[in-house]
C-alpha cells in the first residue's frame, strides 16, 4: 500500500506541476514561432524550421541512429553528474557546519566555478586520453562546485533559533534531520542540482565533440562536416527534450514532494 500511495502522490504532483506550467508552454510556443519565422526568412539550408527538424528527428529515431547515441551521452553525463552531486553535496553539507571549513573552501569553489570547462577538457584529454573517462571527468569537475556551493549555503543558513528550539524539546536526531535541516537544505540543493543537470549535458556534448567517436557530440561533428543543418538541429532538440524530461518528470516531482511543507504552511 505504501509504494502505491507514494506513486499516486508523485503522479498527482507531476500532473499538477505540468498543469501549472502553462507559462513555460507559452514561452516554448513563442520560441517555436520565432524559429519558424527565421526558417521562412533564411530557408532550410541555413535554418530548418521546427516541422522540418522534427521530421528529421523522427527519421533519426526510426532508422535507429538516435537512440544509441543519446544513451551513450546520457550514460556519460549521468555518471559524471551522479559523482559530482554525491561528492559535492556531502562535502558542502560538512563544510557548511564549520566556519573555518566554509572560509577555506569558498575561494576554491569560486575558482572551480570560474574555470572554463574547455580548460578542464584539455587537461582531461592529456590525463585520460580519448575515452569515456575524459567526458565523465569534465562533467564531474564542472558540476561539483555547483552542488558544493548549494549544499554549503543551505547548511550554513539553517535557522539557529529553530534548531535551538528543537534541541530544547529534545527531538530525536532523525527528527532533527527530517523536520529541521532537510526542509531548509533542499530549498538550496534542488536549484543547484537542476543547474548542474543542465551543465552536465552541455559539457558532455562539448567533450564528445572533441574527444570521442560516439555520442551526441560526435554525431554533431559528423553532421557539421556534412553541412546537414536539419540533423544538427535534430540532435540539439533530442538533447534538450531529454534534459527537460529529466528535470520536469524526475527532479521536479521529487522537489515538490519534499517541499510539500511549503504549501501546507501556507494553508
Amino acid at each position: 500500500m505504501m509504494p502505491l500511495a507514494w506513486l499516486r502522490g508523485v503522479l498527482a504532483s507531476t500532473l499538477g506541476y505540468l498543469w501549472s506550467g502553462w507559462g513555460a508552454i507559452t514561452s516554448l510556443l513563442l520560441f517555436c514561432a520565432l524559429w519558424e519565422f527565421g526558417g521562412q526568412v533564411y530557408g532550410d539550408l541555413v535554418l530548418p524550421g521546427p516541422a522540418a527538424t522534427l521530421r528529421q528527428l523522427s527519421a533519426m529515431f526510426g532508422s535507429g541512429m538516435a537512440a544509441p547515441e543519446l544513451a551513450i551521452s546520457a550514460r556519460r553525463a549521468l555518471y559524471g553528474l551522479g559523482l559530482a552531486l554525491a561528492a559535492g553535496t556531502v562535502l558542502g553539507l560538512v563544510a557548511g557546519r564549520s566556519m573555518t571549513a566554509a572560509m577555506v573552501s569558498r575561494p576554491l569553489a569560486t575558482l572551480l566555478l570560474g574555470m572554463p570547462p574547455i580548460a578542464w577538457l584539455v587537461l582531461a584529454m592529456l590525463w585520460f586520453g580519448m575515452g569515456d573517462a575524459t567526458p565523465v571527468f569534465t562533467v564531474f569537475i564542472a558540476c561539483f562546485p555547483i552542488a558544493f556551493a548549494g549544499a554549503m549555503q543551505g547548511s550554513r543558513t539553517v535557522d539557529n533559533k529553530l534548531r535551538d528550539m528543537a534541541l530544547s524539546y529534545r527531538l530525536p536526531w532523525w527528527m532533527m534531520v527530517t523536520d529541521v535541516h532537510l526542509p531548509h537544505v533542499t530549498s538550496y540543493l534542488f536549484p543547484a542540482w537542476i543547474t548542474a543537470l543542465g551543465t552536465s549535458w552541455k559539457v558532455v556534448v562539448m567533450a564528445e565533440l572533441l574527444t570521442t567517436v560516439d555520442g551526441v557530440g560526435a554525431a554533431l561533428a559528423v553532421s557539421r562536416t556534412q553541412l546537414d543543418m536539419a540533423t544538427s538541429l535534430g540532435w540539439i532538440i533530442a538533447v534538450l527534450g531529454l534534459l527537460l524530461a529529466l528535470e520536469y518528470l524526475f527532479l521536479e516531482p521529487i522537489k515538490r514532494h519534499v517541499e510539500r511543507w511549503r504549501t501546507e504552511t501556507v494553508r
